[in-house]
C-alpha cells in the first residue's frame, strides 16, 4: 500500500516539477500527478524524421534568474542564439544588435528600422533597464509597453512597428503591445543580461533534467484528475487520492476548469509554428528574423538547427516559422500565406522547404495586459491545504513557471508546520 503523501501536485509542468523539487529539498513527501504521457507541460519536444520538434518556437533566456538557481545550465548543454535580429524592411533584411556585445551595430544607425535617435533611445533603454535590482524593474508603474515605448522613451512609430512590434510583440505573443510594461522591463532586462537559447537535446530537457533529481517514482503519468475534494484529488478513473494539501500545477486554464470561482481563468495569448525542414538554411547564422512590414503571417523565423545541429539530421536544416495568435486557415492554406511571404525573403528556395509540422497551440501563454501583473506575483495560498501555481501566478515564462513551483511549495511547507505546533 503507498503511504498518503503530504502533498499532492497536479500536474508535472515546470511550475510542478519546482515545487516537487523545493518539497524533496525539505524532506517533505509528495506526489505530482499528471495527465499527459510526460513532463514538462507545455515545453515538450517531439522527434520527427531525425528531427528534434519542440511545441511551438520557444527560448530559454539564459539570464532568468530562477533559472540559474534549480537548473544544472552545464548539463543542459545550451546553443545560444546571435543577441540581434535581422529585420525585413523596404526588401531586404536590416541587422539591428545591442552595441554593447556587436561594436559593428553602431554602422546601423541609420537604417530604415528606425532613427539614428531611436538607436541611441535603444541603447538608453538598455542601460536604464539594466542598472539596480530586478525586482526594482517589475516593480515600476504598470501601464501598456506601447505607451512605456511611445511616451516614455520616446521611440518613434516607425521603430515601434519595424522592431518592437515583432519582437516584443512575438515574445509577448501581443502584436498590439497592450502586455503589462512589468513584463517588458523583466524581458529586456534578461536580454540584456544573457542571449537566448536552446538545449542541445530540445527544450525538453529542461523538465527532463528537473525530474531526474526528484526521488523516483513520485511523478505519476497518465493520471488525469476530474475533481478536488478537501484535501483530495478524484483522478478520471474514480480513483480517490487524499493528502494533507493540494497544489493545482496547471496551466492557467485547467486551473480554473479544477478551482472553479477561486482562480478565474486568466485568458490566453495563442501561438502557430510552422516548422520546416531544407537541404540547406536560408541564413549560416543563428539570429532572429522579424517581419518589419507585418504583410503576412510569419512574425519571425529561426533557423533552429544553426544553433543546435542536434534539433536536424547531418545534412539538413530545420526552421520555425512563427505566427502570433491561432489563425483560422487550415494548414494547408496557411502553409501556402507563409511561403508566399517567405518567397519574398529567401527566394524560391522556399517552394523546396519541407513542411514538418504545423504546431498551433491556443494557451501558450496567460494574458498579461496591462493591469493583470499588478502585483508581479498573485498569492499561491488559496486556503491553507490548498495552493496553486503555474506561469498565470507570476508572469508568462519558463522562469515565472519554476518560481510560482517554489513559492507554492513554501506556502504549503508553512501550513504544515503551522499544523504540527
Amino acid at each position: 500500500m503507498i503511504e498518503e503523501p503530504d502533498v499532492l501536485i497536479v500536474g508535472a509542468g515546470l511550475a510542478g516539477l519546482c515545487c516537487g523539487k523545493r518539497l524533496a529539498e525539505c524532506g517533505v513527501s509528495f506526489r505530482i500527478l499528471e495527465a499527459s504521457d510526460g513532463v514538462g507541460g507545455r515545453v515538450r519536444t517531439d522527434t520527427a524524421d531525425g528531427f528534434r520538434l519542440d511545441r511551438g518556437f520557444q527560448l530559454y533566456l539564459t539570464a532568468y534568474p530562477e533559472g540559474r538557481r534549480v537548473l544544472d545550465l552545464a548539463a543542459l548543454d545550451l546553443k545560444p542564439f546571435t543577441r540581434g535580429a535581422l529585420v525585413w524592411v523596404g526588401g531586404r533584411f536590416r541587422r539591428v544588435a545591442d552595441p554593447r556585445t556587436e561594436p559593428s551595430a553602431a554602422l546601423s544607425l541609420f537604417n530604415p528600422v528606425g532613427s539614428a535617435a531611436d538607436k541611441l533611445r535603444l541603447v538608453k533603454l538598455y542601460w536604464n533597464l539594466s542598472r539596480g535590482r530586478l525586482d526594482a524593474q517589475t516593480t515600476k508603474d504598470e501601464r501598456l509597453t506601447l505607451d512605456l515605448l511611445r511616451d516614455t522613451a520616446g521611440f518613434s512609430p516607425k521603430m515601434i512597428d519595424r522592431l518592437f512590434r515583432p519582437f516584443f510583440g512575438g515574445v509577448a505573443l501581443d502584436a498590439g503591445l497592450t502586455t503589462s510594461s512589468r513584463f517588458f522591463r523583466f524581458v529586456f532586462r534578461t536580454f540584456a543580461e544573457g542571449p537566448g537559447a536552446v538545449p542541445a537535446a530540445g527544450m525538453q530537457a529542461i523538465p527532463d533534467q528537473l525530474a531526474a533529481g526528484l526521488p523516483v517514482g513520485l511523478v505519476r503519468l497518465g493520471a488525469a484528475v476530474r475533481q478536488l475534494g478537501h484535501r483530495e484529488v478524484t483522478l478520471a478513473d474514480g480513483e480517490t487520492l487524499r493528502g494533507r494539501a493540494v497544489v493545482v500545477a496547471t496551466e492557467g486554464p485547467a486551473a480554473a476548469r479544477l478551482l472553479g470561482d477561486e482562480v478565474p481563468d486568466p485568458g490566453s495569448n495563442g501561438s502557430t509554428t510552422l516548422w520546416y525542414a531544407a537541404d540547406r538554411p536560408p541564413v549560416s547564422e543563428p539570429i532572429l528574423m522579424l517581419d518589419g512590414e507585418g504583410r503576412g503571417p510569419v512574425n519571425s523565423v529561426v533557423v533552429m538547427s544553426n544553433a543546435a545541429p542536434g534539433y536536424a539530421p547531418l545534412g539538413e536544416a530545420l526552421m520555425a516559422a512563427a505566427v502570433v495568435g491561432v489563425p483560422a486557415d487550415d494548414d494547408a492554406a496557411l502553409d501556402r500565406r507563409a511561403r508566399e511571404q517567405l518567397r519574398a525573403w529567401y527566394g524560391s528556395a522556399v517552394d523546396g522547404w519541407r513542411l514538418l509540422r504545423v504546431d498551433r497551440i491556443a494557451h501558450a501563454l496567460p494574458d498579461q495586459t496591462a493591469g493583470k501583473l499588478d502585483p508581479w506575483q498573485r498569492p499561491v495560498r488559496l486556503r491553507p491545504g490548498l495552493y496553486v501555481c503555474g506561469d498565470h501566478r507570476d508572469n508568462g515564462s519558463i522562469d515565472g513557471a519554476m518560481t510560482s513551483g517554489f513559492r507554492a511549495a513554501q506556502a504549503a511547507m508553512e501550513d504544515l508546520h503551522a499544523e504540527l505546533t
